[in-house]
């Protein structure tokens, strides 16, 4: 099969690779139909030191069984069907609470051993019964497919950061980053019913999407300057809520510098810090709660789907560029230059 390996920053190749086989009895193989590059496949492209065995990529896939193991129950060969992009048993303690992505028993796509990543052709699908979320009534010439695909992660990931932050229409929201989860975010957060919504980010054809999707304010500026224009459209209090997507240090100063009082900081960003301050000055002074984390997309898909298969959302929007497998370097590309939001490979 074809995949997508990277060796080091900038180094995304496209190799054949053994074809994946069922390795538990809870296994399931899926033939990829729609997979993406994700905001935070960029760091390893960006930063990723030389290896010299290469690292498989990929954790967001829309695709359709070729094979299931002996204990596998819940899907068969020929279901189309969404694979988050953390794989968990949906059974355990975890799971129940609706934290799947730190299912005990689960893991995450995209490493070197014998669970490798999602933009390939074919892909190994541990735990299936827990994982895999079958797509009704729906095949793989639908114009739904790219807004099903977001809910394997990006799209989700926007609503885990509103979920945890609990928007409601009581809520002055801002999200921090105009990229596909920040955009996803703003979505999400008109859908629980949020009238102020102030989206910080300068790039204007992101905007744009993210004025329709209910952004009442744009805020370009950055830095103290940006927090200061928040705070001026807040009447000098500050959000209630503030979803950051973006995962960079400067992004967080800038969480704590618009959030109000008692409010809520929910990051969804992949943090590339280590160290983030929550002393008086930061969060504890104003009683600031902070929280978010890898979205548990499994938790949410079987109210997602059916609000896609009614249109009443439409998150495969943030997709502006597609590929092929074998032009996928190209799609990393072109999003490390900006010139795409967010690149979809259709196979």
């Amino acid at each position: 099969m074809k995949a997508t390996v990277i060796y080091g920053a900038g180094d995304v190749r496209v190799e054949t690779r053994p074809d994946p086989t069922i390795v538990e009895p809870a296994d399931a193989i899926v033939r990829a139909v729609r997979a993406c590059v994700c905001g935070s496949d960029l760091h390893p492209y960006r930063s990723m030191a030389h290896t010299e065995q290469g690292v498989p990529l990929g954790h967001e896939l829309l695709g359709v069984v070729e094979e299931t193991g002996a204990a596998v129950t819940t899907v068969r060969a020929g279901d189309l069907v969404i694979a988050p992009f953390a794989w968990s048993d949906n059974t355990c303690p975890v799971c129940r609470d609706g934290f799947q992505t730190a299912c005990p028993h689960g893991g995450f796509y995209g490493n070197p051993g014998d669970v490798g990543g999602q933009q390939a052709e074919l892909a190994r699908i541990p735990l299936a019964d827990g994982s895999l979320v079958a797509v009704p009534d729906v095949d793989e010439t639908s114009p739904l497919l790219p807004s099903l695909l977001t809910l394997s992660d990006v799209y989700l990931t926007g609503y885990h950061a509103a979920h945890m932050a609990r928007v409601s229409a009581r809520t002055t929201v801002t999200v921090i980053g105009d990229g596909a989860v920040g955009l996803s975010a703003v979505l999400a957060a008109r859908q629980m019913g949020a009238e102020r919504i102030i989206l910080m980010g300068r790039h204007t054809s992101r905007t744009d999407l993210g004025r329709e999707w209910g952004a009442t304010d744009v805020v370009a500026e950055r830095g103290a300057e940006g927090i200061e224009r928040v705070l001026d459209l807040t009447g000098g209090l500050g959000s209630h809520v503030v979803l950051e997507a973006v995962g960079h240090m400067p992004a967080y100063e800038q969480s704590y510098g618009v959030v109000r009082a008692g409010g809520v900081i929910s990051r969804v960003g992949v943090p590339q810090y280590d160290d983030a301050p929550v002393g008086f000055a930061s969060l504890f002074g104003r009683n600031i709660t902070l929280t978010g984390g890898p979205a548990p997309v499994r938790a949410y898909l079987e109210d997602a789907i059916p609000q896609v298969l009614r249109g009443e959302i439409d998150p495969g929007r943030v997709f502006d560029k597609t590929v092929a497998i074998d032009d996928i370097a190209e799609g990393y590309a072109a999003m490390d230059r900006r010139e795409s939001l967010k690149t979809l490979v259709a196979f």
